[in-house]
Formats: structure tokens, sequence, C-alpha cells
């Protein structure tokens, strides 16, 4: 029997791939592909295609160009979620100071869960709209 297949990368549709690879770059630390890294300043970006690497250099996220995208009215189900990112940290301390930084960053809090007792969590949309959960492991 074959290998089973493994998943490369998890990819976000998005009408602005570098500013939300900028998002999740400088939220999760990572680091552009080789290739990837945003042009220099008197250069356009006319980038459809972005991926993200960890610390080892393994695809994590990557951005597609889309003309338009409407975004997830969640929890409302006039346009569902589809899909979203998990991300944790250790304590409520990282919980708030990782809520803050991505506000600062563009994000927009969907769901305050800060007060449950079994897992502390924050609802946000990135810059695309697209949900993404902080919450402590």
């Amino acid at each position: 029997m074959p290998a089973y297949p493994e998943i490369l990368q998890t990819v976000l549709d998005t009408t602005e791939p570098r500013r939300l690879a900028e998002f999740y770059r400088q939220l999760l630390g990572y680091s552009y592909r080789d290739g990837d890294a945003p042009p220099a300043e008197d250069q356009s970006d006319d980038a459809d295609w972005l991926v993200l690497v960890d610390a080892n250099g393994a695809r994590r996220l990557a951005f597609q160009c889309v003309d338009e995208l409407p975004p997830t009215t969640w929890p409302s189900s006039e346009v569902p979620m589809q899909l979203h990112i998990d991300v944790t940290v250790a304590d409520v301390a990282e919980l708030e100071f990782h809520r803050d930084r991505a506000l600062g960053m563009g994000a927009k809090l969907v769901l305050d869960r800060r007060e449950d007792p079994d897992e502390p969590l924050y609802v946000l949309a990135d810059p695309s709209g697209h949900p993404f959960c902080i919450f402590v492991a």
C-alpha cells in the first residue's frame, strides 16, 4: 500500500496576499520561503502566492490572491466560516498579550471567552476576515 498523503501547508484565500502573509508572519514568528520576502521599497509587489515557513523550513501557511472574498458572518450562518486556525499559548497572561498584538496588527475581536475556566480563548478575524482562535492549552 502506498504511503498516506501528507499536508504540505494550509492555504488562505485573500485579496491582499502580502498584507495577510505579514500579519501571520508577525503573529506566529514564521519567515518567508526563499524568494517570497517583500520586495525593496522602490519595487511594486504583485505577489499572488506567498508561503510562510517555520524555523525548520517546513511550509506552514500559504496565501493565494483572489478577486473578492466575502468575510464570514460567523457565528451567523449567512456566510459560513469553512476553516479557521487554532493557536495556543501557555497561560492567560500570554493570551492577553497575543490578543493585543493581533489587534494591533489589524485583527478584529469576534468572540471573548477569556473568563471560561476550562478553556479561556479569543476568536479574532485576521485582516482578510478569516477567523482564528487563540486559547490557553
